[in-house]
């Protein structure tokens, strides 16, 4: 069992829309930076498995952005692990996902932000996009806040506001409601971030623009809200009871470190914090690298961790880089563990878009244009590196590729819902599969995954 330790309460925020491009990330980056700037430590949350935004948001607080996601941890864990990110801080914001009430297909409010706020029980600022209304703000925002009694709505800040006169007619409205206007920003080209297939492009493709756009993020939150209202509606947030995560740490933790690489890089940027913090405890070195410009894995390598990312973005770099595709492939034939989510999947396959990669697995990848996107409910097909058969793990789908075979002869999960298939790869040492997990949900796979890298 993972052992916990006792913590006060920390102030908190749920930053949450009535649906997606409503301006959650412009609001919930732009307070991160602007209490950041009043000399508060931030804590930098998301509800659900993106993994771009809390890079925006470690940007703005200065912060490892952490995900809170009560699909695939459970909702037992949202509070330790939001303890565990917060420890310390002053305040903490926390970005919802999609519509507030929207969550794991199927069922009901799991893993929605709603539900998210409720195990926090903390209060939630609801962003509105106003562009299109002027007195049906209202019937909307009274909607939302009656919708379930034990979610408390705090207040509203309208979003793409057109003029004073717009502003006047939104308050207007509002006041019947009976949920305070804690903010108003005007149209704001400047903090858009560019997108592409899976979402905005993330900080480290872009890490000067990124910094620039939240900036501008930071200017208008100062500028169009009351900081002073958001702040002491954190602090009324109710108690947390429960106690903080703390990765397991082995028996073995204190002797020697075992090097474990851990790819990253604009190709490679999709991580939860916790993994490398799990490694750690369980007696790893984590050293990471860039596989678009090493040309050699870290010095002592035992374990290859490659997760998810847009190596499709630079497919001709990843196989230019001739020597560590060779290096790769040398570890994994040589037995040594190796673990890898979606675009590590892609980059073990044996080309990706017609360009050579490490050549690990006998498949090949390819764009496509239908978005795989969903929760899945999986089982370990076989033993491999990361757990043994029969350990069932919640994880996360998302990609705009296909990979040929989509499972090896012995593949790695068995997936159970939405429908049954096989998929993924287990050959030696490697574990390859399309499928995102968060091993905080199951800690024996960190602990597994270094004691094999001392066994190898």
């Amino acid at each position: 069992m993972t052992p916990y330790a006792s913590v006060a309460s920390v102030p908190r925020l749920v930053i949450a829309a009535p649906s997606s491009r409503s301006g959650k990330t412009t609001v919930a980056t732009g307070l991160m930076a602007a209490l950041t700037e009043r000399g508060l430590a931030v804590s930098p949350h998301k509800v659900g498995p993106d993994y771009i935004d809390p890079g925006y948001h470690a940007l703005a607080s200065g912060r490892v952005g952490r995900n809170l996601d009560a699909y695939l941890c459970g909702p037992e864990l949202v509070a330790p692990l939001f303890a565990h990110g917060a420890r310390g801080c002053d305040i903490a914001v926390v970005e919802g996902v999609m519509g507030m009430f929207d969550g794991a297909s199927g069922q009901g409010e799991l893993a929605s932000t709603a539900h998210v706020a409720k195990l926090l029980r903390a209060p939630v600022v609801l962003v509105v996009d106003a562009s299109s209304q002027s007195r049906s703000v209202a019937a909307l925002v009274h909607g939302f806040a009656s919708w379930d009694p034990e979610v408390r709505i705090g207040g509203v800040i309208l979003n793409k506001v057109a003029s004073d006169r717009h502003e006047e007619l939104l308050r207007d409205a509002l006041e019947s409601t009976g949920v305070p206007v804690l903010g108003v920003l005007r149209r704001a080209p400047q903090v858009d971030t560019p997108s592409r297939h899976l979402g905005l492009v993330p900080v480290a493709e872009r890490q000067t623009a990124a910094l620039e756009a939240v900036a501008a993020m930071a200017a208008q939150v100062r500028a169009g809200c009351d900081l002073e209202a958001l702040v002491a509606l954190a602090r009324s947030a109710g108690a947390l009871s429960g106690a903080v995560w703390e990765p397991p740490v082995a028996a073995t933790a204190t002797g020697r470190r075992e090097v474990v690489a851990v790819a990253g890089g604009p190709a490679f940027t999709f991580s939860y914090a916790e993994h490398a913090e799990l490694l750690t405890a369980a007696g790893a070195e984590v050293v990471v690298f860039d596989p678009l410009r090493d040309e050699q894995l870290p010095d002592g390598t035992r374990g290859l961790v490659i997760g998810g990312g847009f190596p499709e973005m630079y497919a001709a770099e990843l196989s230019a880089n001739e020597p560590l595709r060779k290096a790769v492939a040398e570890l994994a034939f040589g037995g040594a563990p190796v673990a890898a989510e979606c675009a590590g999947l892609l980059y073990l396959c044996r080309e990706l878009e017609g360009r050579p990669m490490c050549g690990v697995l006998d498949a090949t990848a390819r764009m496509d244009e239908r978005l795989t996107l969903g929760y899945r409910d999986a089982v370990a097909v076989g033993n491999s590196v990361l757990a043994p058969a029969g350990t069932r793990m919640r994880a996360h789908e998302f990609h705009r590729t296909v990979v040929e075979p989509g499972a090896g002869p012995a593949p790695a999960w068995g997936i159970r819902s939405p429908r049954p298939r096989v998929e993924g790869f287990v050959r030696g040492g490697v574990h390859a599969s399309y499928l995102h997990t968060h091993w905080a949900s199951e800690p024996g796979v960190a602990r597994r995954f270094v004691e094999r890298c001392r066994a190898s």
